[in-house]
Parts: structure tokens; C-alpha cells; sequence
């Protein structure tokens, strides 16, 4: 009976080690991945930004269009 608990000991304590090595591998796996997370959402922002930026450049031209037809007396 006491070979067997030895040996049920000394098997955890092999095991031990490499759920613990196992552990120190994942952060780094999860840092590259947040790292990847991170460069999508940038090019995510910038897609946005080139789709918001022409938008904009219209409501201005729109509204310049606006102002001279006003003055013109173009408007009824």
C-alpha cells in the first residue's frame, strides 16, 4: 500500500512541472493573440475613417451648395 502512494506522489510530482511549464506558455499565446486583436481593430478604425471622411467632405459641399443658392435667391 505505501509503494503504491509513493508512487501516486512522485507521479504528481512529475506532473507538476509540466502543467506549470503548460501555463507559462499560455500567456504569451494570449499576448500575441491580443496583439492580433488589437492590429484588427486598428484596421477596422481606419477603414471607417476612410468611408467616414468622404461623408463628411459631402455635408460640407452640400451645405456650401445650401449658402449659395440661398444668397443666389436661387431657393424658393
Amino acid at each position: 500500500m505505501t509503494d503504491n502512494v509513493e508512487n501516486l506522489i512522485f507521479e504528481h510530482a512529475r506532473i507538476l512541472p509540466e502543467s506549470t511549464s503548460t501555463q507559462r506558455k499560455t500567456p504569451r499565446g494570449f499576448g500575441r493573440m491580443e496583439v492580433a486583436l488589437t492590429g484588427l481593430r486598428r484596421d477596422m478604425v481606419l477603414s471607417e475613417e476612410g468611408v467616414v471622411e468622404p461623408e463628411l467632405r459631402i455635408d460640407r459641399l452640400s451645405e456650401r451648395v445650401e449658402r449659395i443658392e440661398r444668397r443666389l435667391a436661387l431657393v424658393e
